[in-house]
Formats: C-alpha cells, sequence, structure tokens
C-alpha cells in the first residue's frame, strides 16, 4: 500500500477537497474520532480553531493510503494499518478522520489528524515521517503478498513516469491526463 502524507494547514480546503463527489464515485466518511463536531468539515476547523492558541501553521497529518491497483483491501487492513501510523508516529489519541473514496472501481482512504496536543497546547513533533511509512508500506507489501513497486527494493528503480501530486493537480486542471503529458516529455527527452 502506498502511503502519501503531508504536514499542512488548509483546513477547509482539505474539507472541500475529502468531501468532492465529482472525481470519486463514492464518498464515505468512516470515522470522526476525538472532535466536538460531528461532521468533516466542522471537525477541520476545529483542528484550526485550536491551533490559533499555538504557533504552528501545519497543525494537520494527511495520510492517503493507495492499495495496488488490483487489489481489494477490507476495512480491518486499512484500520490496523492507521492503528500502526498512530503509533510509530506518536499521533496516538489524536483527534482524526477517516474518509473511503472509491474512484473507477479503486478503493482509496485518507486519514487526517489534529497535530494539537491539547493538553501540552503544542504540535506533535513528526521526525522522519516519509521514512516511518515507507517501512510500514513495505511491511505491507510483505504481509499481504502483494507485488512490490520496484522503485521499494531499489530507488534508482523507480519509474520515470512517476509524477508530483502538483504535476497531477495541474493537469487535472486543463483537463488532460498527467500519465500522458509524462509519457510524452520522457520520449522527447529521449530525442535531445
Amino acid at each position: 500500500m502506498i502511503l502519501k502524507a503531508s504536514q499542512r494547514g488548509g483546513s477547509r480546503q482539505l474539507a472541500t477537497h475529502l468531501l468532492k463527489t465529482e472525481e470519486n464515485e463514492h464518498v464515505d466518511i468512516h470515522e470522526i474520532r476525538g472532535f466536538m463536531a460531528s461532521a468533516l468539515d466542522g471537525a477541520l476547523h476545529e483542528a484550526y480553531a485550536m491551533s490559533r492558541n499555538t504557533r504552528c501553521s501545519k497543525f494537520l497529518f494527511s495520510v492517503s493510503l493507495n492499495p495496488p491497483e488490483a487489489e481489494y483491501v477490507p476495512t480491518d487492513v486499512f484500520e490496523n494499518t492507521l492503528d500502526r501510523i498512530e503509533k510509530k508516529l506518536n499521533l496516538d489519541n489524536q483527534p482524526r478522520v477517516v474518509v473511503f473514496h472509491e474512484k473507477e472501481g479503486r478503493r482509496h482512504a485518507h486519514c487526517v489528524w489534529s497535530r494539537i496536543n491539547t493538553d501540552e497546547m503544542k504540535a506533535v513533533h513528526l521526525s522522519h515521517y516519509k521514512n516511518k511509512l515507507m517501512d510500514i508500506s513495505k511491511q505491507l507489501y510483505l504481509e499481504n503478498d502483494w507485488d512490490m513497486p520496484k522503485g521499494f527494493i531499489d530507488k534508482n528503480l523507480k519509474s520515470p513516469l512517476n509524477f508530483t501530486r502538483q504535476e497531477w493537480q495541474q493537469a487535472l486542471r486543463t483537463d488532460q491526463n498527467p500519465k500522458v503529458i509524462k509519457a510524452t516529455l520522457q520520449r522527447e527527452l529521449l530525442y535531445l
């Protein structure tokens, strides 16, 4: 399972993205935990309000959980993965929301934690979170007997057609397929 994460602000934009039905066939708010609000946008705004009592501008930690294309992953595997992430990153008992999206028949999940520890009124420090998430991701591939991406085995084998989130979003805004754009650019580089 590919785990992509970021520390961020922008609670309203994130709530809008998570609830967006134009890009997703199904949106299921699976869990809202630790917030007073019972709606997703209210919960994320609550995290913003708590951050106002600190100097933290990136008060949210957002993770997307993307299983291999050909695999159906049961809800309990997603939940177990979220528990692992919480333990590894010291996010235990932090407020969180979990949303499932289904897009073109593929189910994936998003989890957003508030980083603000309300007892201490400071943000949970997330050192080396990308490396820690990579470790969890590799374990999931091995435990579930999924074909591990070559880039996980050796970084030099990473696909040159991979694109950043920014490239993906820019292509979508212009109604283009990001994979086609990247492949075209790669082909042109070969001829230079």
